[in-house]
């Protein structure tokens, strides 16, 4: 189809006025938006992302009211953020889109104050945006909504899941055939970095107001701590030297002074954990209820030491919130968690090696679901480092590693 000049100019100025109502109403997705090209493709039936560009069918555009198109041009610019056009992995393509669908339009909708109205397409109806077991997208990752999906559509799932999302009025518009055309490595490190640089300016113009900031990228708060899962005793044996003074002749048991034997003192076992770096992972993929399953770790090796772990802690996602020294339980529930936005490993040896020299800690826990490339072991510089992973999806290529269950299971 041919579209005249003047057809051109049109969607263009749409588009563009769409994309800064977003930025005075949704700061946050409005300055990402500025990083991506708008293309009008005749081959496709509704609006597409590549990670690089949003492309729109004409017709499907015709469509649209204002407040659908910033509605869709919000979706897919979340895609591009999460990276979810990058982690499909061996995953069922359809399954999983559907799984991304929901968490990014369940975002969105808590961006719109939850009003239900955001999300909605007067020829689609109100978009998917609850898990299967009912709880909003937004508490979970792609991977943990897809996960629920196989289980309630184990058989002929695509068939199954199609049908019930067109039944309900909420069928599925979004066009993810691009998600395969992305060649680019470096992609998802630009993206990390944009996400920080969006995030940092929508907390200069004014920190106090969170208007703007998707629930991901907003404080994230811990609403309740859980019994820990791991035995941190047995988990830091290889890491933390036990100060044992056990069967020593210097000095020797004085009760026994009268003694013609030369006995020993047997004094009790002593371990301390000290200069350990905690650091958990705030990243987008990171849901809150995976943070407080993290958090509660941590609180558990505090507890099962009694009083005798000492160390930084830290959070970080494409950067590094400063890591806070803590001595006992009371200092570590002061704690607030930060981030949202993409995940990079490198930036935790990065700040220790530029801002923790004098004291190196004497090994480094790093708590995540591990979805993110994985640096060389030399970054580390020599530190003993343990890998805590929210699940079994993942594995690192070097270090210890720990798991915990992922609050799905």
């Amino acid at each position: 189809m041919q579209l005249s000049e003047d057809k051109q100019r049109e969607y263009v100025g749409r588009l563009l006025k769409s994309r800064m109502r977003i930025l005075l109403k949704n700061g946050f997705y409005g300055l990402l938006l500025m990083h991506m090209q708008f293309a009008l493709d005749p081959d496709c039936d509704t609006a597409a992302t590549d990670g690089m560009r949003i492309y729109f069918g004409p017709a499907f555009l015709d469509k649209l009211t204002d407040s659908e198109l910033d509605f869709i041009l919000m979706h897919e610019i979340l895609h591009v953020v999460l990276q979810h056009c990058m982690r499909t992995g061996k995953r069922d393509d359809f399954m999983f889109n559907v799984a991304c669908d929901i968490v990014v339009n369940s975002n969105i909708m808590k961006s719109n104050n939850d009003d239900v109205k955001s999300i909605t397409l007067h020829e689609y109806g109100v978009s998917m945006h609850t898990a299967p077991d009912g709880k909003e997208g937004s508490e979970y990752s792609a991977e943990q909504v897809y996960d629920l999906l196989r289980v309630k559509y184990p058989m002929n799932g695509n068939d199954s899941l199609m049908a019930d999302a067109e039944s309900s009025g909420k069928g599925t518009w979004d066009d993810h055939s691009h998600w395969g055309d992305i060649d680019d490595p470096s992609l998802s490190d630009v993206w990390r970095k944009r996400l920080l640089d969006a995030g940092e300016a929508i907390s200069i113009r004014d920190p106090s107001n969170e208007r703007g900031m998707i629930p991901l990228c907003a404080r994230r708060l811990i609403d309740e701590l859980r019994n820990p899962q791991t035995d941190w005793r047995t988990i830091l044996n290889e890491f933390v030297k036990e100060e044992i003074t056990d069967y020593s002749f210097n000095p020797p048991d004085r009760r026994f002074d009268d003694s013609p034997f030369f006995l020993p003192d047997y004094n009790e076992k002593e371990d301390r954990a000290e200069d350990i770096l905690f650091m958990i992972d705030t990243s987008g993929s990171m849901s809150d209820d995976m943070i407080t399953t993290c958090f509660s770790e941590v609180k558990g090796a505090i507890d099962q030491f009694g009083g005798k772990l000492k160390g930084w802690l830290g959070f970080f996602d494409a950067s590094v919130v400063e890591p806070v020294p803590f001595e006992s339980v009371e200092e570590f529930k002061g704690f607030k968690p930060k981030g949202g936005g993409g995940t990079d490993f490198g930036v935790i040896f990065k700040y220790v090696r530029d801002f923790m020299s004098e004291q190196l800690p004497a090994f480094i826990i790093i708590l995540t679901d591990g979805y993110a490339p994985f640096p060389k072991e030399s970054a580390a510089m020599g530190i003993p480092v343990l890998w805590l992973i929210v699940g079994d999806d993942v594995t690192p290529p070097w270090g210890k590693v720990a798991r915990v269950s992922s609050p799905r299971k």
